[in-house]
């Protein structure tokens, strides 16, 4: 027998007992996955004599990690769906606007429009049906041959570059499928989604954790469906959809020609921005950069003035960090002690002398900035300067693109720049690459190389990082008139090595260790690229990787 702790009390239960039968079962379709110790695992994982003494907690949708399985779950039932109705149809997945995903075509002859109404029935009725969702483990040879079956011809592609001589698959019925997830253990916990026609394909909505377990309210984000068509238009020329498209191009020995050809896709990002400038430099006297976390912001901002000096535009940067309050005053202003204190929030800054400041350079008066000290926790007197007729300003931070930073100015004077990687990357078809995951591991390797900062503590702070995104950054991304995508095709080979010293780091009992092994799980599929003499030292990625000619 093993004793384990469930609910706040010790039970004792046999050996190969599943989670799953220790809720009630009106508790059952509730929930998503189970953590044993500190590992997550699926309801249906069974007990065994090494997690004696552990403690189970049950994860629901309020949980990251059970919002993926969520998710994952979802989309496995849907590619049945297609399976049941159109087998000869192949669909992929992609994360679109409004924390939704998008199911598209691949078959170009197929009108999207004449399947909405019987999918929908289809997923319905799977889902009614309640069908036990089992997990098998299968050589690679016997995944291959289930694959054929069902047309899988992408996940087949994917087998090659898997390290491990076995293969998980997931069986509902007669369909099999994988996509690198955990899983719910039956159709019926799926019980709250939507599927709606959105021009070209399908729109699917579900639960989000970060949205405290709720469906969030469709929100129609023109500028960045835009951008996300770009990056798919992209990712189609370059041949560069899957992971497995990576690959072969490394195995085919055409590394090179890959990073130059993403450097060039950059490259020419920035003319096209150079010219949207340009044109209207008469009018434009501030250009706001705004991003998430290690989304390149750094380097960008130093390219972007290169571009506009090659223009004979040679901009002034003015660093919003200068305008921060002490942080007595923040104490004061948010009635919390020093380590409670919310340093994103805009009233941070001194959003009055900032205006003032802007107004004053703006309008062609001398102005002495402020000079933040961080060490003392004190503003100083900075550099006097005066700008010139036609000479635009530069400010890049997480408020920039936020009205209320820059009220003084109107709106026609400023171009407003939105920079994020917006990859269409998906490991295969039915599993999309979350370009947070990407940002992720740069900030990893960021953090470990220069703020000498393990993984764990990048990753324990992530959560708080990503809550400042959704407050400060992207309400204000559609306000932006250009988005830059610093995706780089060829990054995650680039990052693998050090990514994956970090993460190997932490331990199967270290709180981390959820979020390590779905990253290492990730990377292990990306071929390694060692040799970076090829890449660039005005590259973005260098901001990550170390090697940068703007860090001289």
């Amino acid at each position: 027998m093993i004793r384990v702790k469930f609910n706040g009390r010790e039970v004792e239960v046999a050996d190969g007992t599943r989670v799953l039968e220790l809720v009630n079962a009106g508790e059952r379709k509730n929930l998503v996955l189970c953590q044993v110790g500190a590992q997550v695992k699926e309801i249906n994982y069974r007990l065994s004599e090494k997690n004696d003494g552990m403690t189970i907690r049950l994860l629901n949708l309020n949980n990251e990690e059970a919002g993926r399985a969520y998710s994952a779950s979802l989309r496995y039932i849907i590619a049945m769906a297609f399976y049941n109705v159109f087998p000869d149809v192949k669909i992929s997945f992609s994360y679109n606007i409004s924390r939704s995903i998008s199911c598209r075509a691949i078959n170009k002859s197929f009108n999207m429009s004449h399947a909405v109404d019987a999918i929908t029935a289809e997923v319905k009725r799977i889902i009614d049906a309640d069908l036990p969702i089992e997990r098998v483990t299968v050589t690679k040879e016997e995944a291959e041959e289930i694959y054929k079956k069902f047309h899988l011809d992408d996940k087949i592609e994917i087998l090659r570059y898997r390290p491990e001589s076995t293969v998980h698959l997931y069986k509902c019925g007669e369909y099999y499928n994988y996509l690198h997830n955990y899983m719910v253990p039956s159709t019926g916990c799926i019980h709250n989604y939507t599927i709606t026609p959105y021009s070209p394909g399908l729109i699917i909505q579900y639960p989000r954790h970060d949205f405290d377990a709720h469906i969030p309210e469709f929100e129609e984000e023109s500028t960045y469906c835009r951008t996300l068509q770009r990056a798919h238009e992209w990712s189609v020329k370059a041949n560069v959809q899957t992971v497995s498209d990576i690959n072969r191009k490394i195995d085919r020995g055409e590394t090179l020609e890959f990073v130059q050809m993403c450097e060039a896709y950059h490259n020419r990002q920035l003319v096209e921005l150079g010219n949207r400038i340009e044109d209207d430099i008469e009018n434009v006297r501030l250009v706001a950069i705004a991003g998430p976390s290690s989304s390149g912001k750094t380097t960008f901002c130093n390219r972007l003035r290169i571009e506009l000096m090659s223009r004979g535009i040679d901009p002034v940067t003015i660093s919003m960090d200068d305008y921060y309050f002490e942080k007595a005053r923040i104490c004061e202003m948010q009635g919390k002690p020093v380590k409670e204190l919310d340093l994103e929030d805009i009233n941070c800054l001194d959003i009055e002398l900032f205006n003032k400041d802007l107004f004053d350079l703006i309008n062609g008066e001398e102005v002495t900035l402020p000079r933040f000290n961080f060490q003392s926790d004190r503003r100083e007197k900075g550099r006097t300067i005066r700008v010139k007729q036609n000479v635009p300003i530069i400010i890049e931070g997480i408020h920039a693109l936020n009205e209320k930073l820059t009220k003084s100015i109107p709106k026609h004077q400023k171009f407003k720049v939105y920079i994020a990687p917006h990859s269409q990357l998906n490991i295969d078809d039915h599993s999309p690459l979350s370009v947070t995951t990407t940002r992720l591991i740069r900030r990893i390797v960021r953090d470990m190389k220069f703020r000498n900062c393990p993984a764990d503590k990048t990753i324990d702070m992530w959560q708080s990082v990503r809550n400042g995104e959704f407050r400060w950054i992207y309400p204000n991304q559609e306000s932006a008139d250009f988005v830059f995508n610093s995706s780089l095709g060829y990054e995650l080979c680039v990052l693998k090595k050090q990514a994956m010293e970090a993460l190997t780091r932490i331990e199967p009992t270290d709180p981390q260790y959820l979020v390590a092994n779905r990253l290492i799980k990730t990377l292990k599929y990306f071929r390694q690229i060692d040799d970076d003499s090829m890449i660039p030292c005005s590259s973005l990625i260098r901001e990550f990787i170390g090697g940068s000619c703007f860090d001289v």
